[in-house]
């Protein structure tokens, strides 16, 4: 068995509580699913800022109907902010595990919007740091970004070679790494970053203007609308599915290997694919699929302001230290989201 099944079926036998902040976004809403299928207590912060409550309830329907009972009351939702360190320390109350979700994930965003930007994702993310400290939580997982890699060009991204930032989104969430460092060699408070890399899955929001590109560019092709491309489509990523995301999460919270705590780790597939790659695999796919649908070209466009031309993680580390196996390929998770998709986009 892996380290993560082993894992699962302790935690089965072991009720915990845990504090899942942006629950009701795509990450927390498949956290939230995952922990309450292993029979776990949780505490879900969100103020629905790039949230849907929607999310919530799928995720709780989901797991109910996967345990075979109504799991609800293993559940205790905050309508709270971050920014807020009264509802910090409220979420923390009680809590053994804080997963930090909560964010404004988007670079275009922070760009048009710094502000809000800094607001959430530095002083939200020092609230729930003293928040989490002040509580004796066991373990504060948070999400951090492949973004803090900036203009560093080398291939795989090993985690200890960064680059200059090159957005005011990857800014702040090098500061959490930073925070997370000096709250580690002030107060022994020792958390563990996941720098995602281009995670995807169900509940993605397809919509907005800053929805990414997997959900945006398979509800464009369901509407048979255009789809665009920014720049010439070889600008690659290191797509992630969802589920790997949350087997990092649990692996990162659960650890006893004191060695694995105040680190950073890539959460990836150590892969590369193109946009025009990608475009191909996810308009084959809907093809087989879907009736009526026909085969389009993209429409490319300028490349966006702040992207990075190619991103490739390594995940020696997280492999090394934490037992992170991802079980799904691009393809066996693009098979699953796109299924999703095809049943929730009407």
């Amino acid at each position: 068995m892996t380290k993560y099944e082993l894992l699962q079926n302790d935690l089965k036998d072991n009720q915990k509580t845990w504090l899942v902040t942006g629950v009701a976004g795509f990450i927390g809403s498949n956290l939230l699913e995952k922990l309450l299928i292993l029979d776990q207590k949780v505490v879900g912060l969100d103020n629905f800022d790039t949230g849907y409550k929607h999310n919530i309830d799928e995720a709780i329907n989901d797991a109910s109907n996967i345990v075979g009972k109504n799991i609800i009351n293993n559940f205790k939702f905050i309508e709270g902010d971050i920014k807020s360190i009264s509802d910090c320390k409220l979420g923390c109350d009680g809590v053994d595990y804080v997963l930090h979700q909560a964010a404004i994930g988007s670079v275009p965003r922070s760009i048009e919007d710094p502000i809000s930007t800094n607001k959430a994702n530095i002083d939200g993310f020092i609230n729930m740091l003293v928040a989490s400290r002040d509580a004796n939580v066991k373990r504060f997982v948070y999400a951090a970004s492949s973004s803090s890699y900036g203009d560093n060009t080398d291939l795989p991204k090993v985690e200890d070679n960064i680059g200059n930032p090159l957005s005011p989104y990857a800014v702040t969430k090098l500061v959490n790494e930073l925070y997370a460092s000096v709250f580690a060699r002030n107060y022994n408070f020792k958390s563990i970053g996941l720098r995602y890399f281009n995670i995807f899955g169900k509940r993605q929001d397809p919509d907005g203007a800053y929805a990414a590109v997997i959900p945006k560019w398979v509800a464009s092709i369901l509407n048979k609308e255009d789809v665009h491309i920014n720049g010439d489509g070889e600008t690659s990523r290191d797509f992630c599915y969802i589920d790997n995301a949350v087997q990092a999460n649990l692996l990162a919270a659960m650890t006893d290997n004191d060695d694995a705590t105040d680190q950073i780790y890539n959460i990836a597939l150590n892969d590369k694919t193109s946009l025009n790659e990608l475009y191909q695999m996810i308009e084959g796919s809907l093809l087989k699929r879907v009736q009526g649908l026909k085969k389009k070209e993209p429409i490319y466009r300028d490349f966006r302001p702040g992207d990075v031309r190619h991103s490739q993680a390594s995940i020696d580390k997280a492999k090394k230290l934490l037992g992170y196996q991802p079980k799904f390929r691009l393809s066996q998770g693009l098979d699953e989201a796109i299924g999703w998709y095809i049943d929730s986009i009407k």
